[in-house]
């Protein structure tokens, strides 16, 4: 099922817990740029299968190639430097240090307070911070305390600290829970935006958001892709409107 302009290919992956499949043979495949959006109801497992292709959670059965890599085997800082990056549901910022030094420690040099110590602050990594700051809509809050933003700006800084590494391969988790409308807006732009260069796996619940950003979405339902497509195809879907849009 492979070919050339594939970024993810995820083949007969399954996890067990305790006797429980939370993900049964499920096959997924990602191409280069793309914007795929997950839905699908509590329990589904899309969250776990964002955990397997990070290697936080192991497969029991399938596998998981990234480009030419096999990730079942891999621990998770070797899949971070493959290229993928990945965002949970809450955002782990520095909270007492300012946007420009968050992003700066995010710098693969300097990774983690310490290796941020150690590394003198070069033109290249403020270029990037700079780059990056342009992309998330807060290069005029470099100086600010990252613990004074707004729900919405913590967010986009943490998007921010991933594309520090230039991951070729963006995941996100719920992104914009909690936010206002207009910063649902401003992070609708903020994805298609950065996903003009990299590929990205966006679970989500807001319908109108998924519409507004999705190239192609994939519903899950116990663990299973119940349905592919476009929002459209997706949206008129029997089964989709059975086990998820009809509640």
């Amino acid at each position: 099922m492979t070919h050339p302009g594939m970024v993810l290919a995820i083949e007969d992956l399954t996890v067990s817990f305790d006797g429980f499949k939370a993900i049964d043979a499920l096959n997924l495949y990602i191409d280069k740029g793309e914007l795929r959006v997950v839905i699908g109801p509590n329990g589904a497992g899309k969250t776990t299968l964002l955990d397997l292709i990070c290697g936080k959670t192991r497969a029991s059965a399938g596998r998981i190639r990234f480009n030419d890599l096999e990730l079942t085997k891999l621990p998770e800082h070797q899949i971070v430097r493959a290229g993928i990056g990945r965002k949970f549901q809450t955002p782990s910022i520095y909270e007492n240090l300012n946007v420009f030094e968050n992003l700066e420690v995010s710098f693969p040099r300097g990774r983690g307070v310490f290796g941020a110590l150690a590394f003198k602050c070069t033109d290249d990594v403020r270029q990037r911070v700079h780059q990056v700051a342009e992309e998330i809509g807060l290069v005029d809050a470099l100086q600010t305390e990252a613990g004074l933003l707004s729900h919405g700006q913590k967010q986009w800084l943490e998007i921010g600290m991933l594309l520090m590494q230039d991951p070729e391969l963006l995941m996100l988790d719920e992104p914009i829970a909690g936010m206002s409308v207009r910063e649902r807006e401003l992070t609708a732009d903020l994805l298609r935006r950065i996903c003009q260069n990299r590929s990205m796996i966006v679970i989500e619940h807001d319908m109108d958001f998924v519409k507004a950003i999705a190239h192609k979405v994939t519903v899950m339902h116990q663990g299973k892709i119940l349905a592919e497509g476009s929002m459209e195809k997706v949206q008129a879907d029997p089964k989709v409107i059975d086990v998820y849009l009809g509640h």
